[in-house]
């Protein structure tokens, strides 16, 4: 059986990176989310994945492979204003780091991830963003994903982002 591409976004990541991320977008897909991957942000972030429930509701997933990544990281609470919902996704060695304090255990969900699924270790906290930041940020994604379906149309649109 032949393995499934890395998606493009995760091209310049270590391949296992495109595997939780696939792994996590199946597990989605089961819940009614559907994701997009390396979603900038209007503070200059970027999510590794975003997704958007049948309600509205926006999850962000930082996916994290390698131990010194996942300890030496401290962006991802930057993301925790652009979402109602934040997991981390990583494969099952690492997944015993995130129970530190510093992780935000009792707010930030955990999924362990490979290429061919994904489960929920820890749900994430609901954490509703407010009616401005949601109407924005709903926006901003929906005008996202057309603009990169677009691009399958018309590849000489440019650069989906």
């Amino acid at each position: 059986m032949a393995t499934a591409p890395i998606p493009d976004c995760f091209a310049d990541a270590p391949p296992i990176a495109g595997e939780v991320a696939r792994g996590v977008t199946r597990l989605f897909c089961r819940r009614d989310l559907f994701a997009m991957c390396e979603v900038p942000l209007p503070n200059g972030r970027r999510a590794d994945l975003m997704a958007i429930d049948g309600k509205g509701l926006l999850t962000i997933v930082e996916i994290k492979v390698a131990k010194a990544d996942l300890l030496g990281d401290g962006k991802w609470r930057d993301y925790l204003d652009y979402c109602d919902h934040f997991f981390w996704a990583v494969p099952a060695a690492l997944a015993h780091h995130t129970e530190a304090v510093e992780f935000l255990p009792d707010e930030a969900g955990l999924i362990v991830a490979d290429r061919y699924d994904a489960a929920v270790i820890r749900e994430a906290a609901l954490k509703p963003l407010a009616p401005a930041r949601r109407k924005a940020e709903l926006l901003r994604f929906a005008r996202r994903a057309a603009r990169r379906l677009s691009t399958q149309i018309d590849p000489g649109l440019g650069d989906w982002d």
